[in-house]
């Protein structure tokens, strides 16, 4: 029961900083004239952002056991 409350923890964090990370002030931290591998930086940022809230979601939901319902009957 301790280590689901913190997986469901690490779930609540994960989304806080992403919501944090992608708030227009900071997103527009990254919106300059620069490209990386021939893409914009803001453009390489966002799916950057995305893709390791996607990384992150996926390693911490492998870790969850289900939930086990009670038969009622």
């Amino acid at each position: 029961m301790h280590d689901r409350r913190r997986l469901v923890g690490g779930m609540f964090l994960l989304t806080a900083a992403g919501l944090l990370l992608l708030l227009p002030p900071v997103v527009y931290i990254f919106n300059r004239d620069s490209t990386v591998f021939g893409i914009p930086q803001i453009v390489f940022y966002l799916f950057g952002v995305w893709l390791a809230l996607i990384g992150g979601t996926a390693a911490l939901t492998a870790r969850l056991e289900p939930d086990r319902a009670e038969d009622e009957g």
